[in-house]
Order: structure tokens, then C-alpha cells, then sequence
């Protein structure tokens, strides 16, 4: 088992920018790709960005591409997301996972509790 705690959400304005943080305890946390999803109220999770277990391969989606910066420190156990140029649009629940390097959400075994994020116009 890995137990995954999301931290780091909240109110920004757009424009603005948060850093989430994704702390793992439990099963070695260097074995899997870590990912970030999101899903906002009425709409299905999606993919946000990925990466791979040694931090060498990173993905993203189109609509957070050169906005968005996954990161990991497997000492430290963690994974992070760094959100820049917020845009309202960004307003969702966004959950850690970690499983295998993916983009769609049944490749990931275990998940968080989910952090919200809420960006202002």
C-alpha cells in the first residue's frame, strides 16, 4: 500500500501561482510514476501531468504545457506541482497518483484524498 497526502491548494487569483505538494508513505515511493489529475465539478478526471520514478520523463497535457512543472525528491518522499499563470479554468480538485507512466487514470493504483484549487477571474 502507499498512502498519498495532498497539500498546497487554495484561492488564487488568475495570473497567480501555487505549488502543490504530494507527501507518499508505505510501499517504496521510487518504484512508481507519480502522476496529477484534476477534475472539476461536473466533468470527468482528467490527466494533468506525469512522471516518470527516476524524474527523467515528464508529461503533460496540452492545456497545461509550459504553465504546469512536475517535480519529485524521492528522499524527501514527495512530489510536487508547481502552477504558474493560473487560469480559471484550473479550478478543480487535483489528486496525486502513483502507479505506472501514464495518462489515463486506471493506470494509477493508489490515489490521494485531493487538494482544491480555486482561481479567480
Amino acid at each position: 500500500q502507499v498512502q498519498l497526502v495532498e497539500s498546497g491548494g487554495g484561492l488564487v487569483q488568475a495570473g497567480g501561482s501555487l505549488r502543490l505538494s504530494c507527501a507518499a508513505s508505505g510501499r517504496t515511493f521510487s518504484n512508481y510514476a507519480m502522476g496529477w489529475f484534476r477534475q472539476a465539478p461536473g466533468k470527468e478526471r482528467e490527466f494533468v501531468t506525469t512522471i516518470s520514478w527516476s524524474g527523467g520523463d515528464t508529461y503533460y497535457a496540452d492545456s497545461v504545457k509550459g504553465r504546469f512543472t512536475i517535480s519529485r525528491d524521492n528522499a524527501k518522499n514527495t512530489v510536487y506541482l508547481q502552477m504558474n499563470s493560473l487560469k480559471p479554468e484550473d479550478t478543480a480538485v487535483y489528486y496525486c497518483a502513483a502507479g505506472r507512466l501514464h495518462r489515463i487514470p486506471a493506470s494509477y493504483n493508489y490515489w490521494g484524498q485531493g487538494t482544491q484549487v480555486t482561481v479567480s477571474s
